[in-house]
């Protein structure tokens, strides 16, 4: 196998989620809640006991790039909401543990929602109807091809992180 670029890897990961995301927004999207009109904005991304978003190399290094772009002083801020889910939450590298994500801020969103949002969090909607949302295996085939792309940048399969975990700053 011919390794690439992780800069190369990274641009391929945004056009397999940019499929991704229109495939779920297209079959499944018009069936949910807009977030634009929820009643608790972000409820969902921060809380504790639902969010086990796990994600690839290939998808820390995206985020971190977008995060790398923040100013000094908020980049701050959000290395110190990782570090506290990180603890707070007792993540672990195997662990199955839940936690409220540290790229939400209120008011502003997702701080990584236009250009590293993870595969998961793609799917995810206000569905009020379970018939409603997308299966299992959109997700499952996403993972498996941003894992292939994972082994084209790094040789090696990687294992999945919690986000706080993979996107932590070295010790």
């Amino acid at each position: 196998m011919k390794l690439i670029s992780e800069q190369n890897g990274i641009r391929r990961l945004r056009d397999l989620k940019d499929t991704f995301r229109e495939s779920i927004a297209s079959g499944y999207e018009h069936r949910a809640k807009d977030c634009l009109t929820c009643e608790t904005p972000g409820a969902c991304c921060l809380d504790a006991h639902f969010v086990n978003v796990r994600i690839s190399r290939l998808e820390s290094a995206a985020i971190k790039g977008v995060l790398d772009r923040l100013e000094p002083e908020h980049r701050a801020l959000v290395d110190e909401r990782i570090a506290k889910s990180i603890d707070q939450y007792s993540l672990t590298a195997g662990g199955s543990e839940t936690y409220a994500c540290p790229l939400f801020e209120r008011g502003a969103g997702c701080l990584v929602h236009s250009e590293a949002k993870p595969a998961a969090c793609i799917t995810h909607a206000c569905y009020e109807n379970p018939a409603d949302l997308p299966p299992d295996e959109l997700l499952t085939d996403a993972e498996e091809r941003i894992d292939a792309l994972n082994k084209q940048v790094y040789s090696v399969a990687a294992p999945w992180l919690p986000l706080p975990l993979a996107i932590r700053k070295p010790q």
